[in-house]
């Protein structure tokens, strides 16, 4: 599975200001996630959980190689599996779930795994956030744009409040097809921001290469 702009996009943005000791990467595919946070953050406990065999093993090999191996902890199991059988509660939740729910299926049933959200249903994920985040923890996720209202109203009914939302638009002339969304228990001002990806095609705004140049060797 290929590294997306999305996974780059949600990792890079996602406040660690209020020093996470524990860290979960729901989803984790490859484990992007995780190890960008390793990257940025001193957390001491840094969990993924992902459902598929090529997946699981892929991220479990990416966390042994990396400079924080004794940080990152990849599980194997379903999201509902995982809240079941763990009592800890953490500071940071973060995900990029799938999302696609386009009425077509490729032939590859790991790619549709990870492509489309009837493997990971919003309520799955809400109903985990709800049993595994700390009282002062961060939730962060990144969306479909046209599921941000009814995705706020879902969260809402556990508690949590969006503290920031960054639209995303690939170019300043396409629509705004991503939203980045932190959510907490304390309710404050909303803070929304736009963030446009390229002027052109490779040619990337000031704005965009702040945010990530830390994780691309060319930026």
């Amino acid at each position: 599975m290929k590294i997306g702009t999305d996974g780059v996009l949600l990792g890079s943005w996602t406040s660690v200001k209020h020093n996470p000791f524990n860290v979960l990467d729901i989803g984790a595919g490859t484990g992007i996630l995780s190890l960008m946070l390793a990257q940025r953050s001193s957390a001491q406990q840094i969990e993924a959980i992902e459902i598929d065999d090529n997946a699981y093993e892929q991220c479990a090999e990416n966390f042994e190689n990396s400079t924080w191996n004794d940080r990152l902890f990849c599980y194997h199991a379903s999201l509902l599996e995982f809240v079941e059988e763990v009592e800890d509660a953490f500071d940071l939740i973060i995900c990029n779930p799938p999302f696609y729910s386009e009425d077509y299926k490729t032939k590859d049933k790991s790619r549709d795994l990870a492509r489309f959200n009837d493997a990971m249903p919003f309520k799955h994920i809400v109903y985990a956030v709800a049993h595994l985040l700390s009282e002062n923890g961060l939730f962060s996720i990144i969306i479909p744009r046209k599921e941000e209202a009814n995705f706020i109203e879902l969260t809402s009914s556990i508690g949590l409040h969006a503290q920031r939302i960054l639209h995303i638009k690939g170019n300043p002339d396409s629509e705004v097809k991503r939203s980045l969304i932190e959510f907490s228990y304390q309710e404050t001002e909303v803070k929304t921001s736009e963030l446009i990806i390229e002027t052109s095609r490779h040619n990337y705004t000031q704005d965009y290469i702040d945010l990530t140049k830390d994780f691309y060797l060319k930026m």
